[in-house]
Order: structure tokens, then sequence, then C-alpha cells
């Protein structure tokens, strides 16, 4: 069952992943993950990608469609109560231009309508950390290589506002 959406610039679709995608999914984790994993030290040429070929579930993946071509892809597994957001990548080419924002307001609509909380990590220093925080992510716990961000229904744009003002100091403290 392919999804078609629209809503950006690009056309996209999302399309239930199969094992013949498995390969050039990791290609793109590898290409797509190599700046953030260099900066911190942790690159592999093999582990980068065998982490995506042993962790690869079908059932729960989605490759997304743009232009006719492998654009990205997207895991959303359910696991302890709540949504995985897991291997949400992009070709560089697609990022930057609100695919990815369109993809992830698709599965949190789906989450939404489920009353299911999203959870993901993202790497420390990540850009991604910022599209999640705009989508109403907020941090949970975090250590020196990883940031866990969850969200619970309903999240929007506004816990983000929040959740800035509070990290920088901005909300005046409660006292106890």
């Amino acid at each position: 069952m392919k999804t078609e959406v629209a809503g950006t610039a690009t056309a996209w679709s999302l399309r239930p992943a199969v094992v013949a995608d498995i390969e050039p999914i990791a290609e793109l984790r590898a290409e797509v993950m190599r700046a953030d994993l260099e900066r911190l030290g942790r690159y592999d040429e093999h582990r980068v990608r065998q982490r995506l070929r042993d962790s690869f579930s079908s059932r729960y993946t989605s490759v997304i469609e743009a232009g006719g071509e492998l654009a990205g892809c997207v895991t959303f597994r359910p696991a302890d109560g709540r949504r995985w957001l897991e291997h949400f990548y992009l070709a560089p080419h697609h990022q930057s231009r609100g695919l990815g924002s369109a993809v992830l307001r698709t599965l949190l609509r789906r989450a939404d309508a489920q009353g299911e909380t999203v959870a993901l990590n993202v790497l420390q220093g990540s850009p991604a950390r910022r599209l999640y925080e705009r989508h109403g992510f907020a941090l949970e716990a975090e250590d020196p290589v990883d940031v866990f961000l969850a969200r619970p229904p309903g999240a929007d744009a506004s816990s983000y506002a929040r959740n800035e003002a509070n990290r920088l100091g901005l909300l005046p403290r409660k006292s106890g």
C-alpha cells in the first residue's frame, strides 16, 4: 500500500519497505550520518551500514519516494508503550526543503490519532534535533553520544517554544 501525500514543493509518497531496500537504505544511512559520527569520533565504514542491516524491519519501515526516486526512509515501530521513530534519513539533496517536516507531520498525526507518545534518539549536535523540537519533542535524557526526545500526543510548536525558553532560562523558576 502506497501513501501519497502533497504539501511540499516536491510530490512524495511512503511505501512499505521490502528486503531489496536494505542495501540502498544502508548506503543512505552511511552518507547521511557520516559527518555527525565523524564529529563524535564514532564513524566506522562497516558498522554504520551493519547497524541498519541488523535492525531492519520491513514491517515497520517505509521508503520515502520523491520525484520517482528513493528520497529517504523511516521506521515507526511500537515498543515499550510508545511509538519509536528510527532510521529517519533523507538524501542530502532532499533536506531543508520541507520534505522531512511533511513526513514527520504525517507520522505524528497517526500517533496522535492513536493517543501514542513518540520517542526517538538523535546524535549529540545533530541539526535534526531542531526539526524534532519544532514538532513538539522535548528532552527526556542524554548522554555523551545520544539525545533522547519524546513527544506526547498532540504536542506542537508551542511546546518547543516553552522548552527553548526554559532551556535558555527565560521562564521564571518555580519556588518550592
